[in-house]
């Protein structure tokens, strides 16, 4: 698959929302939603974000692979 760009928006507390962003190399932008965004390598990685969403608490409510040309 190759390294992709993604951005996960979620609902919850934006301080757990931006320590998932931090820790996955990623960048947060906090507003009624958070999203969080960045490139990641693969699918494994991916699925690591969203298990950190997920042991967070957080409510997932989109998440896209973005065209490349963001």
């Amino acid at each position: 698959m190759g390294t992709a760009r993604y951005a996960f928006r979620v609902r919850g507390p934006a301080s757990d929302a931006v320590l998932t962003a931090l820790e996955e190399g990623l960048e947060a932008e906090v507003a009624t939603s958070t999203t969080v965004r960045g490139w990641l390598p693969d699918q494994a990685a991916v699925s690591g974000v969203l298990a950190r969403i997920r042991l967070l608490g957080l409510e997932l409510v989109e998440v896209r692979r973005l065209p490349r040309s963001r």
